[in-house]
């Protein structure tokens, strides 16, 4: 009959473990849920529209400028006899720049260098994102593992203390014994009440990170990194999209010295307008005007220098960033490596453990053994466990924060089940200034619309 029940019970436990384990999620659903529901990732697509908007105002200012005025007034004049007269006048000007020795043309390529490195920087908010979930996930599955440990330490713990009770009933042991053991209970009993604790706080964490409430976390394997560390730290520096978008903005502070040089040269521009008054009278001109800064108190001077001093500072954003780099992979690396020492000594450690436990806990019922030692012995088994829970999460988080270091991290490179946001397609779109009267300012506005939608 007892082998019976205990048949039973194990199927049942099976039975709600692999339901569990169907219903459960993976690290790919979840890091698919944390790109899709991520506030963060669509504040920074917000920030990109609006720096290709930058490249559209910089490509109408090449465009011609048109507009239109209309004015009417009353004039009263005092004399021996009083007067007054009406005038009315509508107006259309309009305005094109001809000739400015690449001034705005340098403003547009300075422009498409910013929205490259507002490219890149979405890249690195798309890694902190990934990152933050595979942190979130890795720590309610390690919390979960941490509260069913000391719920069997609180089932084993208790044991041993029914056992020393008995055992002194008869005279085997004394009542420090038993004392211990109800010390340790209490002491098991604490540490599974802050386990559930950290298990609860890890729950609101995933919610944050991933957008939806946990369904129960597998176990997850390392990131494949199979990368030397110094062949690491070669491919961060050229594709980390925090060094890209720091190349980006030399690139640009070197346009924007060429655009002041070009700024001091003389432009040329065509004008003209046509007008009518309240009387019917029609007038239009058309000309050309040159023209060019002589003086301007020192402004022009100043603005070269400024530029000047800008490019300077990118440059040198741009070495701190590729030292900053290569100190997170040559950390995450270190991570990564002493994780794996970690977990592999921990095996170690579980079966030492395991074997020491089970040898004195017999002992203790041949009177050779104290119920101390078997607590002692239990506690380290315990110890050993817990040390390989936190050493197989950090060794997998370890593994994703390499993968970041190196500018890999990313719903591309680990293939995501999901519809990627594509930067470029909202660019094009914007790139050429489309008036709203245009077949192009009509597929925008139903962009607009459907992302004002979501």
């Amino acid at each position: 009959m007892i082998k019976r029940r205990g048949l039973a019970a194990v199927a049942i436990a099976l039975t709600v473990l692999s339901a569990s384990a169907s219903k459960a999620d993976t690290l790919a659903n979840a890091l698919s849920a944390a790109y899709n529901n991520s506030g963060l990732l669509d504040q920074n697509r917000a920030l990109l529209r609006a720096a290709d908007e930058g490249v559209a105002q910089s490509v109408a200012a090449t465009l011609p400028v048109i507009n239109w005025s209309v004015s009417a007034n009353r004039t009263w004049v005092e004399t021996p006899i009083e007067t007054a007269t009406n005038s009315a006048l509508a107006r259309i000007t309009g305005d094109l720049v001809l000739f400015d020795f690449g001034v705005n043309q340098l403003g547009i390529d300075a422009q498409k260098e910013v929205v490259l490195g507002t490219r890149q920087a979405l890249r690195g908010v798309e890694q902190d994102v990934l990152l933050r979930a595979v942190q979130a996930y890795m720590n309610l599955r390690s919390a979960g593992e941490f509260v069913q440990l000391r719920q069997n330490n609180v089932r084993l713990i208790t044991q041993e203390f029914r056992a020393a009770q008995d055992r002194f009933e008869v005279g085997e042991v004394t009542r420090t014994d038993v004392a211990l053991a109800e010390a340790r209970l209490a002491a098991a009993r604490s540490l599974l009440a802050a386990a559930q604790g950290d298990q609860e706080r890890s729950v609101e964490e995933y919610k944050v990170a991933i957008g939806r409430a946990p369904s129960g976390p597998r176990s997850v394997s390392p990131a494949p990194v199979s990368r030397s560390l110094n062949d690491a730290k070669a491919f961060a520096v050229r594709n980390h999209p925090a060094v890209l978008e720091a190349q980006h903005s030399v690139t640009a502070a070197e346009i924007n010295i060429m655009r002041a040089e070009a700024a001091t040269r003389p432009s040329v521009s065509l004008n003209g307008f046509v007008s009518t008054d309240k009387d019917s009278n029609n007038s239009a001109q058309i000309g050309v005007n040159v023209g060019g800064p002589i003086y301007r108190g020192g402004l022009i001077l100043s603005q070269f220098r400024q530029v000047q001093a800008n490019r300077d500072a990118a440059r040198s954003a741009l070495h701190l960033t590729s030292l900053g780099i290569e100190q997170q992979v040559g950390n995450a690396f270190a991570s990564l490596q002493v994780a794996r020492a970690s977990r592999q000594a921990s095996d170690q450690q579980i079966s030492a453990a395991r074997t020491a436990f089970e040898g004195v806990r017999e002992e203790a019922t041949l009177g050779s053994r104290t119920t101390l030692d078997v607590l002692n012995a239990e506690q380290e088994l315990l110890d050993a466990q817990a040390n390989r829970i936190a050493a197989q999460a950090d060794e997998v988080i370890a593994s994703y924060t390499l993968l970041s270091a190196m500018g890999l991290l990313t719903a591309d490179h680990l293939n995501l089940p999901v519809q990627q946001y594509d930067p470029s397609a909202y660019y094009n779109l914007v790139k050429d200034a489309p008036s709203i009267v245009s077949e192009q300012g009509a597929a925008l506005d139903r962009v607009l619309q459907a992302i004002g939608k979501e």
